[in-house]
């Protein structure tokens, strides 16, 4: 008899080379799960996945440039849903409301990535860290144009929407984290981080700016 046909050989070459590239991707994501990329080799990820270490550099120069290709994974969609719900909040309360339940999915979803993120932040090589605080800078851009946009900041100076857009952002950083390191306390990591972003926008809604705003 000969043997059964391999569901390969119907596949594509962009398509088993995809493939592959997305096995990459996931090794290096459970290689790194107990420590960081500084620690794995690229040929622990090579064996990890089936192939050759020189078919990894088809996909990947070095494992700096996978870790900047997990950090694009992780923060693409995350940076679009966001974007989609500022775009329709019209106040503070709603940039909350809607933003944390958001992130608190994307975390449930991609559990690996941020846990990837999370050590990298501080820990992995300097592109990397690099690339992940750019994208943290992309958030917090975004949402302040937003905030801007909303006009619920007209007493606020730009310098000032940009302050209160960081700050609102390293809370939602620091919960992301937490919710990372404790999966089973979600609600109540939600609950605190809902509190205590509202606590922050009491001061925030009565905020004047020393500039005026004409001058934004």
């Amino acid at each position: 008899m000969p043997p059964p046909p391999d569901p390969e050989d119907g596949a594509s070459r962009a398509e088993r080379k995809e493939r592959t590239r997305r096995a990459i991707l996931d090794a290096a994501l459970a290689l790194a799960a107990d420590s960081n990329l500084a620690a794995i080799s690229l040929r622990q990820v090579a064996k990890q996945v089936g192939v050759v270490p020189t078919a990894f550099y088809r996909h990947f120069g070095s494992l700096e440039l996978l870790g900047l290709a997990l950090v694009d994974e992780s923060f693409r969609s995350l940076r679009l849903m966001l974007l989609d719900v500022w775009r329709h909040a019209p106040e503070y309360r709603d940039f909350i409301d809607g933003s944390l339940p958001i992130v608190a999915q994307h975390v449930r979803e991609n559990r690996s990535h941020y846990a990837f993120i999370a050590r990298e932040r501080t820990a992995g090589p300097p592109r990397v860290r690099e690339a992940i605080r750019h994208e943290i800078e992309l958030i917090t851009r975004e949402l302040a144009t937003d905030i801007a946009r909303s006009g619920a900041a007209r007493q606020y100076s730009s310098a000032d929407i940009a302050l209160l857009a960081d700050l609102i952002v390293s809370f939602v950083v620091t919960m992301a984290e937490r919710l990372v390191e404790d999966p089973d306390s979600e609600e109540r990591t939600l609950a605190q981080a809902r509190t205590q972003l509202r606590m922050l926008l009491v001061g925030a809604v009565n905020w004047r700016s020393r500039e005026p705003a004409e001058e934004r």
